[in-house]
């Protein structure tokens, strides 16, 4: 299975912030949509970087109350691992936990298509993961 195919499976649209939004506004469109991170885009809506509830957690630790009033460029990172639609679940389940991060955006030709999140991943691992095990089943019933 390939991220193109779970893409297929999920709501269009990316939630997305600009560099200069506040880390609140940004907090606030997190607790709304129930979602874990948000793509910061900058310039022709690339990708400038992301940021997580882990990185307001650690901005406010760094900085209280006024962490809450800094730019999502203060506390986003930067240096984005992104993927394609190409990408294999097994690769992005690999980077994504060797780079301990929760949220990979899909980008192809530079344009922002989807996000990826370890959620995804497990969900569609646990029914390729089942989906071989019936097979196996099947195959030692038969047998």
């Amino acid at each position: 299975m390939n991220i193109g195919q779970i893409l297929k499976t999920k709501a269009r649209g990316v939630a997305t912030a600009q560099p200069s939004d506040s880390v609140e506004e940004i907090a606030s469109r997190l607790a709304s949509r129930k979602i874990g991170a948000i793509v910061v885009v900058g310039e022709a809506g690339r990708v400038a970087g992301i940021i997580s509830e882990r990185d307001i957690i650690r901005l406010i630790a760094a900085h209280g109350a006024k962490a809450l009033n800094m730019p999502a460029s203060a506390g986003m990172t930067a240096e984005v691992q992104t993927c394609t639609r190409d990408h294999s679940l097994d690769d992005i389940m690999e980077v994504m936990t060797r780079g301990r991060f929760r949220h990979c955006p899909v980008v192809e030709d530079g344009e922002l298509i989807g996000i990826i999140s370890i959620g995804d991943v497990v969900k569609y691992h646990t029914a390729e993961v089942e989906l071989e095990v019936t097979a196996m089943r099947g195959y030692l019933a038969t047998g």
